[in-house]
């Protein structure tokens, strides 16, 4: 927490908000991380809906963290790390605009920082593929449904977990160890 007790919020889309939810919220520094839905058309949309693809809505998470101890740039760090920020519409075998990779704004600050690390992981050539990673301005946030949210701490011998989210969160651990929770 900062000395006056503030905290910041952070909307990012990668893909399954499953697999970036249970990533995120074992950083230190990050207070809570739920499921929701941002960037589409629809007011209050429902599971079923962003999956047709036709609300405009991505699955996003919104973080809630202590800028003291987890800087912006650390969780955009993280997150260009556990998702693949160059395949338009798609993670994996998840296809459509509702799996696209985003970057959702919540002040002028947070965009430079998001277009800087951009332009940064482009210059330093991190990703054989250009970015495709879209960075707007947050204009309205959707909680998802409850059993959306901490899905794999609650689900963990669900198939789709086990095929995909539990890989990819042992990769994020090995990785930010010294990064994580106690």
């Amino acid at each position: 927490m900062t000395p006056d007790g503030r905290t910041e919020s952070a909307t990012l889309a990668g893909g399954c908000f499953w697999c970036l939810d249970g990533a995120f919220r074992d950083l230190r520094g990050v207070i809570s991380v739920e499921s929701g839905y941002a960037g589409g058309h629809v007011p209050d949309p429902t599971y079923e809906q962003v999956c047709t693809g036709r609300t405009g809505h991505a699955e996003v998470v919104r973080i809630t963290f202590h800028p003291d101890e987890i800087s912006y740039r650390d969780l955009l760090e993280v997150f260009f790390s556990i998702h693949d920020p160059t395949t338009l519409n798609r993670q994996g075998a998840d296809v459509g605009t509702q799996y696209r990779s985003a970057i959702f704004f919540h002040d002028e600050a947070q965009r430079e920082e998001a277009e800087k690390m951009v332009a940064e992981l482009e210059e330093e050539q991190v990703f054989e593929d250009p970015i495709v990673t879209e960075v707007t301005e947050l204009t309205a946030w959707y909680p998802g449904e409850e059993y959306h949210q901490d899905y794999y701490r609650r689900n963990p011998g669900q198939g789709y977990c086990q095929v995909v989210v539990a890989p990819k969160l042992a990769k994020f651990r090995k990785k930010y160890a010294a990064r994580l929770k106690d």
